[in-house]
Parts: C-alpha cells; structure tokens; sequence
C-alpha cells in the first residue's frame, strides 16, 4: 500500500474531529515545530460535564511570542493533574466503558509529571489510537512541515472553527440535561461507545 501524508498539531486530549482525519490516512505527521498558539487544542480539550461543556486547560510556563511547541513547559504551580482527573471522572463515572478504560489514562495524569507538553499530549495520542485500534503510523516532525509538503494539512482543527463534518447522535451521560454536544474530546467518544469507537469515526461524512 502507497504511503500517503498527513500533519497535525500536538493536541491534548484531541476531538473527534481530529480522530476522524487520523483515519485516513496510513501515514500521520505531529508538527512539533509549529509556533504555539493560544487558546486552541493544543494545551486544552472539551468534555461534557452536569454543567455542560466543560473546557480543561493545562496550564503553562511563561513563553515568547513564537516558541515552538516542542519548547513549551507545564506549569505545575496548582496540582491541575487532579483537578483534570477528577473533572473527567465526574463527567464519565457512569458511562457504559469508563471503568473499561479507566486505569489506561489514570496513571498518566496521578502517577506522572511531564516537564514538556507535547510529552503528555503524545502519550496520550497514542494511548488513544491503540485503544480505538487505528491503524496508522505516527511520526514526529524534524522540523516545520509547510502547508504543501504533505498530502493533507489539518493543523487547521480548532476550537474557534466549526468542524466540516456531521456526527451522528450517540447516548452521552448528561444528553438528556443539556442535549447532544459535538465535536467534544476523544473520551467522551470513548467513554460512551467503547469498542464501536472506530466504526463512528468511519461512518463520519465531510461536507463540502
């Protein structure tokens, strides 16, 4: 099989929509070498809390204008390890696969302590392809990767952009108290559909 190209940013904890491109192509590039951009997925994710939309943002050390991401350092003034645990353990204790789950990602945020961001965000990149089971192959940037290098550039994933895509409804833990939310993190795919997480990112259709 050809190798085809891809380039994403280093997300934490990253959308559906960003899992949903993943499965396209064999062949996935983390662009490490990008400047860092504030308030976007690369140090924050959505989850759906009894509150609604919740945003948990890792916090981090002071940085120049333009550091490139593989520079950025966590802040670790406040324990927010816990506090991100804990929200997440709020939001999918009783979702059908949390307690299925749940010692892959634990560890990571109560047992760990990552100077770097995108050491954290990629363990738990590739934490999640291996449970979902897909079968792509991910390779970390020498150096920056301009827009026309690969054969598709979804650096542009963002929480300020709608995503041009349709997801289909599934049951999620607070649906009947704040209706159906889209495009939130992985997890509350995972957390909700378990196994079945794969066939939902197949079945996503782009819209043009």
């Amino acid at each position: 099989m050809m190798k085809t190209y891809s380039t994403f940013s280093c997300c934490y904890l990253p959308p559906i929509e960003y899992f949903y491109y993943l499965t396209l192509d064999n062949h996935a590039i983390i662009d490490v070498n990008e400047n860092f951009v504030k308030q976007t997925y690369r140090n924050r994710c959505s989850i759906l809390s009894p509150n609604g939309k919740l945003d948990l943002v890792i916090p981090l050390l002071k940085k120049g204008k333009q550091t490139k991401i593989k520079n950025i350092k966590i802040a670790y003034y406040e324990n927010w390890q816990k506090v991100h645990w804990k929200s997440i353990e709020a939001a999918y204790r009783s979702s059908p696969y949390f307690e299925y789950y749940e010692d892959e990602f634990k560890p990571l945020f109560l047992d760990e302590r990552p100077e770097l961001l995108i050491d954290f965000n990629l363990k738990l990149i590739h934490k999640i392809i291996e449970l979902i089971g897909i079968p792509v192959e991910l390779v970390i940037s020498e150096k920056y990767i301009d827009k026309d290098e690969n054969d598709a550039d979804y650096r542009f994933i963002s929480p300020k952009k709608k995503p041009n895509l349709t997801f289909e409804e599934y049951i999620q833990v607070f649906s009947d108290k704040t209706g159906f939310n889209t495009n939130l993190s992985i997890l509350d795919l995972l957390f909700n559909e378990g196994p079945n997480t794969k066939n939902y990112l197949v079945a996503c259709v782009e819209v043009h």
